[in-house]
């Protein structure tokens, strides 16, 4: 299976979208082997933060292998089997970090995978568009949905309405990517700041993420009130324990998401 998953010893997991020769399109296959490297980040304890990436340098991911698709349409009570083969950009609860390494075409539902990522760093190569209007369809796991939180209205509606291509440096300016860097230091940008996230408390990482994104849907008040709460709940863990004792003795701490 073309979708290749590793763990290393910091607990940086690293899944690469392995297939160059289709420019790392995915077809239905792909997509479920996908779905389950998501669920181990969730599950594996051992995982604290994840980076997404795609094989070679030409392409992040072209998103659906819309020829497979067209061939095979996705049946109608499919359409109601929700929980089946989860993403990411679907709707997956992940709360640990995920960092995609864009390394060139990031289209359809490459950009709806981003979308659905904490940070992004991009290689200066990369190109960026929503085209699916240009073929009768709209922009699907999330296309639509998480752009108008991300970028401004207008920029959201660029995007969404026209179809068209735009560049790294401009991916940049309107705040989609946080950094664009040559592609040789595309990695190394990346695992530089899953190392960061990862030192951290794996515990209040996480929470701190679910926090964020659950605001947008809570009014303040109900969001200050769950933050205490969770607030609270970190209290008593290991983890603030030792990073008690590590900032006392002038050490790095070492966390156990405990």
């Amino acid at each position: 299976m073309a979708i290749d998953f590793s763990v290393s010893d910091e607990g940086i997991a690293l899944i690469t979208l392995n297939r160059p020769e289709r420019l790392n399109a995915m077809d239905a296959e792909h997509y479920q082997a996908l779905s389950k490297a998501w669920i181990r980040v969730r599950d594996d304890p051992s995982i604290r933060v994840a980076i997404v990436t795609g094989a070679g340098d030409k392409s992040f991911t072209t998103g659906a292998d819309i020829k497979s698709f067209i061939t095979a349409p996705t049946p109608m009570a499919k359409m109601w089997e929700t929980q089946a083969d989860q993403l990411l950009n679907r709707g997956l609860e992940v709360w640990k970090p995920v960092i995609s390494a864009v390394n060139g075409y990031c289209l359809g539902g490459g950009i709806t995978l981003m979308l659905a990522t904490d940070i992004r760093i991009a290689a200066t190569h990369a190109t960026f568009n929503l085209a699916e209007v240009k073929r009768g369809m709209i922009a699907g796991n999330g296309g639509t949905q998480r752009i108008l939180s991300q970028v401004p209205y207008a920029i959201a509606m660029e995007i969404l309405l026209t179809g068209d291509t735009f560049d790294a440096t401009t991916a940049e300016r309107w705040g989609l990517v946080n950094r664009v860097v040559p592609m040789e230091q595309l990695m190394p940008t990346a695992l530089d700041f899953a190392r960061r996230i990862a030192a951290n408390a794996p515990l209040a990482v996480q929470a701190a993420k679910e926090l964020a994104i659950r605001s947008r849907d809570l009014d303040l008040q109900s969001g200050l009130r769950l933050e205490r709460m969770i607030g609270r709940m970190l209290q008593d863990t290991e983890d603030v324990a030792e990073g008690s004792r590590a900032f006392a003795e002038k050490r790095d701490p070492r966390f156990k998401g405990q």
